[in-house]
């Protein structure tokens, strides 16, 4: 008998202790979908906080988590060195590294959370950073073209100031060519071509691959055009491959602007959507 009262105690106890924990995964989702409201109403402090009470109550719940890490990044201002907005980039980073370690955590999950993670990276100019996150990026989906299309604006951007800092110091504006009889100049392009040079070629290869997976993704070949210009810069004494570069640069160029043009026609021809009207009251 009194094995019997201990056994229904137990049971007592942990139907309690369930019960407790369905509760508290029903107000984590209540608050989710609060914070969901306030999200789409850009009132993101509001949001902020019902997605922390969320993951509070349910540390489980990942989609909170994202949400929580996504309304930290929409208060980020990309440029604006504040210790308050650098707290929100690194809160961000943080929710979306947490979403990453979760056992739960669905491929979906992983590859918001990396593509978030390398943007923020981005936008404060941690290039190398968000390198390494959009290549984790690309071995989760190796199929999306928006990742290698990033890898690709990266080298692009990092080429570019190096460039111009490089150039500045002998007088040069970024797309000035070296003097290919110039000593100085020359001992200059050798140093542009050890430290750009790689990335150069990584950065067009990157590139390559968007387009190769999304061959009408005009942004890829604007950046075509940019980087076969940095390309030109390390052709040291050699005109005839600075010439070509910049033919090639060029050509990148009017295939940007076809594309441009023959989208914009198609959307001009699109037929307008037809608005109907509204249901009158049954009789």
């Amino acid at each position: 008998m009194k094995n019997s009262v201990r056994v229904l105690a137990l049971v007592a106890t942990v139907g309690l202790l369930l019960a407790g924990v369905g509760c508290s995964k029903l107000k984590a989702r209540d608050q989710l979908n609060k914070g969901v409201q306030s999200f789409k109403n850009a009132k993101y402090e509001e949001a902020i906080e019902h997605f922390n009470q969320s993951v509070s109550l349910d540390p489980s719940l990942l989609t909170a988590r994202l949400y929580l890490g996504t309304a930290y990044m929409q208060q980020y201002i990309p440029g604006a060195d504040t210790p308050d907005n650098n707290r929100n980039a690194e809160l961000a980073i943080e929710e979306f590294k947490k979403v990453l370690a979760a056992g739960n955590s669905t491929k979906e999950n992983k590859l918001h959370g990396l593509k978030s993670i390398a943007s923020l990276y981005y936008n404060m100019k941690e290039f190398d950073k968000s390198t390494d996150y959009y290549r984790q990026a690309s071995e989760v989906d190796p199929n999306d073209p928006e990742i290698y299309y990033m890898l690709g604006v990266i080298d692009w951007a990092d080429t570019y100031k190096t460039a111009a800092d490089v150039k500045a110091k002998i007088g040069l504006k970024v797309d000035d060519a070296f003097k290919a009889k110039g000593k100085d100049d020359q001992k200059v392009c050798q140093q542009l071509n050890s430290s750009n040079g790689p990335k150069v070629k990584e950065g067009l290869d990157a590139l390559d691959k968007a387009l190769k997976l999304r061959p009408e993704y005009e942004d890829a070949m604007a950046y075509m055009n940019l980087l076969y210009r940095r390309k030109a810069d390390i052709e040291c004494g050699n005109p005839a491959a600075h010439a070509a570069d910049v033919k090639m640069a060029d050509q990148w160029s009017d295939k940007t602007m076809a594309v441009r043009k023959e989208k914009a026609e198609k959307a001009q021809q699109q037929p307008a959507g037809i608005v109907m009207d509204a249901p009158k009251d049954a009789k």
